[in-house]
C-alpha cells in the first residue's frame, strides 16, 4: 500500500513475501468520537470491527498519523469546529500516542500547543519531522520528532512560507524531496468571490522549506483540491477537487511536479443531478496500484414542519480502475457508504477491506416518512477487481459530538 495515502499502515506491497508477511500483522483500527478516540480490532477475513478501549485526548480529533515503526500515532487536535464560519477555538495540540503490540494507546510525552487549528498532518518518509496544515488562517509549519518519539520543537523557516487560502492537506513526495501542501481555497457565495485554490510545492530537506512553487490552472479559479495521493510505483499523482467533484492525474518528472493536469474526472455517478452541495473527499490508491478511490459527500439539510432533513445527493465511494501505462482513470464502480457524508476511509494493508467512517447522524426521508441514520463505520470487502461489496455497518452515536477521523494500522 502507499505510505498512508491508502491507509495509514506501511509502504506499498512490492512482493509476494511483503504481501505475505502484512497478511499475518494484527490490524488496529482507531476512530475518533470528539475528544475520544477509540480502538478496533479488525479481522480483514471477516471483514469485522471490535470495540475495545477509548483514550480520551485534550482536544477533538483533527487527524492523526503513525510513524514509520508503527509504534507511534501522532494525533492533531482542536476545540474549532469544522466550516469556515466556525468561531476560532482556544485549544490546540500536537500529541504523540504510543502503540503497544495489541495497538493499545497511551500518552506518550506532554502535548504540545499549536496556534490554531491543525486540520492535516503527516510525517516525512524517515519519521523525524511532522507536517502540519491550519485551515485558518492557512498555514504549514513543520515539528521535530525527538529521540525518544515524543513531539519536538518547530522547525524554523528561513524565509516566509506561502501557505495558499484553506489548507488542507501537507505530504512529502515518496522521495521525501518536495513538500506538498494542498490549499482549497473557497467557493464563491453570493456575497464573497470565490479564493482560488493551489498546490503549494516546496523543496524539503530536513523539515526546511524553500523555493515554492504554486500550482494553480487558470490561476486556481474552478479548482479546489482537498488530498492526494500517490502511486505506488510510478510517478503520478491522484488529487480529489472537492468543489468540482473531481478527481485529477499529476505526473512527477526528473525530481518536480509537471504543472499540467494531464486529466480531470468526475468522481459522481451522475454529475447532472444536483439537490445540495456536493464534495468531493479522501483519496486512495489501492496498495497494488491498479485501482483508485475517492469518496464523495454530501449533507446539507432543509427545513420540513420543523425538521432539518437531508437534501439529498451522493454519499460513497466511486472507484476507478488505473492505465498502468497512463496512469489514466476509468470509473468501474460507485457504492453507496451506506451513511452521510464519509469524511474519512481507509484501506487496510493487505488492501482486502475498506471501512469509511460518517461523521454525524441526519434524518432522511423513506418509503415511511423520516428516520435518522445514523454516524458510524461502514465495512467493504474488496474484491480482486476492485470492486466493494458492502458487508455492514456500525452505528455509533455520538450524542452533541462528530466522528472525524479514522485509520487502520498493521502492528
Amino acid at each position: 500500500m502507499t505510505a498512508i495515502g491508502a491507509t495509514i499502515a506501511a509502504p506499498a506491497v512490492s512482493t509476494a513475501g511483503a504481501a505475505r508477511e502484512k497478511a499475518q500483522r494484527p490490524v488496529a483500527l482507531y476512530a475518533n468520537v470528539g475528544r475520544d478516540l477509540t480502538r478496533y480490532e479488525v479481522d480483514v477475513d471477516a471483514v469485522t470491527l471490535s470495540k475495545r478501549e477509548t483514550v480520551t485526548l485534550p482536544d477533538s480529533v483533527q487527524y492523526a498519523w503513525p510513524h514509520r515503526s508503527r509504534r507511534f500515532l501522532y494525533v492533531a487536535t482542536s476545540d474549532t469546529a469544522p466550516g469556515n464560519g466556525a468561531a476560532p477555538g482556544k485549544s490546540h495540540h500536537l500529541v504523540a500516542l504510543k502503540i503497544d503490540e495489541s495497538g493499545i494507546l497511551t500518552m506518550h510525552g506532554p502535548p504540545l500547543a499549536l496556534p490554531t487549528r491543525p486540520i492535516h498532518l503527516s510525517t516525512d518518509v524517515s519519521s523525524e519531522n511532522i507536517l502540519v496544515a491550519f485551515n485558518k488562517p492557512s498555514g504549514f509549519r513543520v515539528y521535530q520528532i525527538n529521540s525518544d518519539f515524543t513531539v519536538g520543537e518547530e522547525v524554523q523557516q528561513s524565509t516566509p512560507v506561502d501557505a495558499g487560502i484553506y489548507a488542507h492537506q501537507a505530504r512529502v513526495t515518496p522521495d521525501n524531496n518536495l513538500a506538498l501542501l494542498v490549499t482549497r481555497g473557497n467557493e464563491g457565495t453570493a456575497t464573497h468571490v470565490e479564493e482560488p485554490g493551489a498546490i503549494k510545492v516546496f523543496n524539503y530537506e530536513q523539515g526546511h522549506l524553500s523555493n515554492e512553487v504554486s500550482i494553480a490552472p487558470d490561476g486556481g479559479r474552478n479548482f479546489g483540491p482537498r488530498h492526494l495521493d500517490f502511486h505506488p510505483r510510478q510517478l503520478w499523482i491522484f488529487l480529489s477537487i472537492e468543489t468540482q467533484n473531481q478527481v485529477a492525474l499529476l505526473r512527477m518528472k526528473d525530481g518536480k511536479i509537471e504543472p499540467e493536469l494531464l486529466s480531470r474526472t468526475t468522481t459522481l455517478a451522475d454529475p447532472d443531478r444536483r439537490r445540495a452541495r456536493q464534495a468531493a473527499g479522501a483519496i486512495h490508491v489501492h496498495p497494488n496500484g491498479r485501482f483508485l478511490y475517492v469518496a464523495n459527500r454530501a449533507e446539507q439539510t432543509e427545513d420540513l414542519n420543523g425538521i432539518q432533513v437531508f437534501k439529498g445527493g451522493e454519499n460513497g465511494i466511486a472507484v476507478y480502475a488505473i492505465d498502468q501505462t497512463t496512469g489514466e482513470l476509468t470509473p468501474i464502480q460507485h457504492i453507496e457508504s451506506r451513511g452521510i457524508h464519509p469524511r474519512t476511509f481507509h484501506i487496510d494493508p493487505t488492501g482486502r477491506m475498506l471501512v469509511a467512517e460518517h461523521n454525524l447522524p441526519v434524518t432522511v426521508r423513506d418509503s415511511d416518512g423520516l428516520k435518522v441514520i445514523a454516524a458510524g463505520l461502514s465495512a467493504f470487502r474488496i474484491n480482486d477487481d476492485g470492486k466493494l461489496d458492502f458487508v455492514r455497518k456500525y452505528d455509533i452515536d455520538v450524542g452533541d459530538r462528530s466522528m472525524f477521523w479514522m485509520g487502520m494500522v498493521a502492528l
